[in-house]
């Protein structure tokens, strides 16, 4: 095993090579992308509606191809989804990623092509080995196996080998055999379509291996841990998986977990890698010791735009390319990619940490704030305030959710925050709320505005909910495991009013 992990090591140290060129020439390597993607489409149904063979240049494409959003590109999708290729993509489309539909009620279905596939995701889940390889010369994570948690898929037409369903279940349906050899569980427990089976049987069988990687969102991989320990009688992963040194997570912020993940892995080699994957594309990679600060990955398939804040609601907005960015300004994520998706929201923001290279950080999402006053919190602001409170009151966040209560005649608004505590780790919930409220004024001065003199919105109210709550609500939402996740801003009731009726 020593000989294979170095094999594998060296071979994916290879890619650095590779990464330093577009991180060198950012702008050069996105310009390339946009040019093949755009002349690869040219026969396409899409590309012969906004005469593809015609643009020259990006302004003309900006000029052409309107802003997508996943409604106004859902009936091409259903039309793919029955069949018919060569519609946004020239290549053969049968896979399907379901989104968890976080920005709508609906389910979402994002077209994945082969390429996509594997210019973008595998590219992706090799670069994060790479990039961890690196910068750990000791590391001996091929020496063990990774443990992933999938999704589930159903078919479409068997006959093409077409199906839906969640990323994971898709990647992990057509791994690679260097990759299959180093996963567990077996592939047939990773798609299992019963959530609560599926953790069982996994509890059983993951605890038996020799884990050295952890791969997934880490709700639900805490989830399992959590069960893991359970069954084994244990207080500590270390005991487990002695060999465990790294979780490559993504999906939701890590923030309000990394506590909970440090007090079940007292590991002094434990390591956490941040990367930044959805369905529609693989976008970052943590690349240094600073968190949540990713490396923006350029040549993935993929051609970036970026709204700014004050054009996020226009229907014809004006966009930025890479060249044009300034640092700590909110941007909405436009993409253009290799699977089909043409100037397409994928409903995320952005923060540029870094110019060179070119780094991020998810601020949130463009339906994912409270602004019922004016105060347009955002999901930075929250993971930020609710860091704050943890750390000076001991407090351990499960799970969060929060929206407003709206001012009425009689009262001022506030902010109600439904937190799920780790137990016993949080003394005061008026301290812990102070400090949060504090914090969020300090932070944004739109909140801290309209908390001036409690006349619009008045200090936030923290409720403590019982444990397991999230995961019942999940549950009954039919919501668990996969991409799913808790939904933590919302500017209307609908989640909150749905939590409250459950306890």
């Amino acid at each position: 095993m020593p000989i294979l992990n170095s094999i594998f090591s060296w071979w994916m140290k290879k890619r650095m090579h590779q990464i330093e060129l577009f991180t060198k020439y950012p702008i050069e390597v996105q310009d390339e992308w946009f040019t093949e993607l755009v002349t690869a489409a040219r026969g396409t149904e899409w590309g012969k509606k906004y005469r593809y063979d015609e643009i020259e240049n990006l302004r003309q494409f900006k000029e052409r191809v309107p802003v997508q959003d996943y409604d106004q590109v859902k009936p091409f999708v259903d039309r793919m989804m029955m069949g018919e290729q060569n519609v946004l993509w020239p290549t053969e489309i049968k896979w399907f990623a379901k989104s968890s539909g976080t920005t709508s009620n609906r389910s979402k279905f994002i077209p994945v092509s082969r390429e996509a596939l594997e210019e973008c995701h595998y590219k992706g889940g090799k670069d994060m080995l790479s990039i961890y390889c690196s910068a750990k010369e000791d590391t001996e994570v091929f020496t063990g196996r990774t443990l992933m948690m999938g999704g589930s898929s159903q078919s479409i037409d068997p006959a093409r080998d077409s199906y839906h369903g969640d990323l994971s279940s898709i990647i992990i349906k057509n791994l690679p055999f260097w990759a299959e050899i180093r996963r567990t569980p077996d592939r047939e427990t990773a798609l299992l379509d019963d959530f609560e089976q599926k953790l069982d049987l996994m509890t059983k069988i993951c605890a038996q291996e020799n884990v050295t990687s952890l791969s997934g969102v880490p709700s639900w991989m805490l989830v399992l841990l959590n069960r893991i320990l359970k069954d084994q009688k244990k207080n500590d992963i270390s005991e487990i998986w002695p060999n465990l040194e790294v979780f490559f997570h993504g999906g939701v912020a890590f923030t309000p977990y990394r506590e909970q993940f440090k007090a079940i892995i007292s590991s002094s080699n434990m390591h956490y890698l941040e990367t930044y994957n959805a369905s529609e594309g693989f976008f970052g990679i943590e690349d240094q010791d600073h968190q949540g600060e990713l490396l923006l990955m350029l040549d993935y398939g993929i051609y970036y735009e970026f709204i700014p804040n004050e054009e996020w609601d226009k229907e014809h907005p004006e966009t930025l390319s890479l060249e044009e960015v300034e640092l700590d300004k909110n941007y909405a994520l436009l993409i253009s990619t290799n699977a089909g998706l043409w100037r397409y929201k994928i409903g995320d923001t952005v923060q540029f940490t870094s110019l060179n290279p070119f780094r991020v950080k998810v601020s949130g999402r463009t339906k994912h704030f409270i602004n019922a006053f004016g105060e347009e919190v955002i999901i930075d602001n929250a993971e930020q305030a609710l860091k704050a409170a943890c750390e000076k009151t001991g407090a351990v966040i499960e799970d969060y959710t929060a929206a407003p209560l709206f001012l009425t005649n009689q009262k001022a608004g506030r902010h109600q925050w439904l937190i799920e505590f780790k137990a016993n780790s949080i003394s005061s919930t008026e301290s812990f709320t102070s400090i949060l409220d504090d914090k969020l004024r300090e932070i944004n001065s739109d909140y801290d505005a309209k908390r001036k003199g409690d006349m619009a919105l008045e200090k936030a109210e923290v409720i403590s909910l019982p444990e397991g709550t999230f995961y019942k609500w999940m549950r009954n939402r039919n919501k668990l495991g996969g991409q799913n996740k808790v939904p933590r801003l919302s500017n209307n009731r609908k989640y909150v009013d749905e939590i409250l009726r459950l306890i």
